[in-house]
This record gives C-alpha cells, sequence and structure tokens, in this order.
C-alpha cells in the first residue's frame, strides 16, 4: 500500500525567483478549442500601457480543474474571512481603473 501511495506523489520544486511570485491585477483569458490561455497584468495608474507579466497555457481539462480549484479556496477563505466585496460599477468581470485614489493632476 506504501507503494502504490508514493507511486501517486511528485516532487515539486519552487525556485526561489518564482517563490518571490509576480503581482497581477488584471486577468485576461482567452481561448481555442485546444487550450485556454491567461495572460496575467499588471496595470498602474496613469500610465496608459501596461505589459503582461506571466502567461498560462492550459488545457480545457485542466482550465475546468483549476475553476474548481480556485472556487474551493474562495469559498474557504470567505468561511474564515468574509464576503469578498467586489466593488465599481457596471460589469464586476472589468477591475475598477480608478484605483481608489483621488484622480491625478497635473
Amino acid at each position: 500500500m506504501t507503494e502504490n501511495k508514493n507511486k501517486n506523489q511528485i516532487n515539486i520544486e519552487l525556485s526561489e525567483e518564482v517563490a518571490q511570485g509576480t503581482y497581477s491585477n488584471l486577468a485576461i483569458i482567452t481561448h481555442s478549442s485546444s487550450e485556454f490561455v491567461l495572460d496575467f497584468v499588471r496595470i498602474m495608474p496613469g500610465v496608459p500601457k501596461a505589459n503582461v507579466k506571466s502567461r498560462v497555457i492550459l488545457t480545457p481539462e485542466h482550465a475546468k480543474r483549476l475553476l474548481m480549484a480556485l472556487e474551493d479556496n474562495v469559498n474557504k477563505y470567505e468561511k474564515q474571512h468574509g464576503p469578498i466585496k467586489v466593488s465599481g460599477p457596471g460589469n464586476p468581470m472589468v477591475p475598477p481603473m480608478s484605483f481608489g485614489g483621488p484622480a491625478a493632476e497635473a
């Protein structure tokens, strides 16, 4: 039984560089019949251009697994910390571009 358990384990390594993470405040998701592409972007106030900081490409099956894992983790988070508030008028799928601060002036 112990042998079967060890066969199903994966040793995952996390390099120091990857462990630092990459901040993103916008995700753009596109798909084709064979893959989902997740582009993680960092937009900054007053800067009209934003760069993709990371791209993840998934099969449709893995995209569905990611969706279920995120859903599970958001539910666990909200049970512990309360509901996550999605702010901004209009479409909750689009992040507010005001960043919550005062408007910039020159």
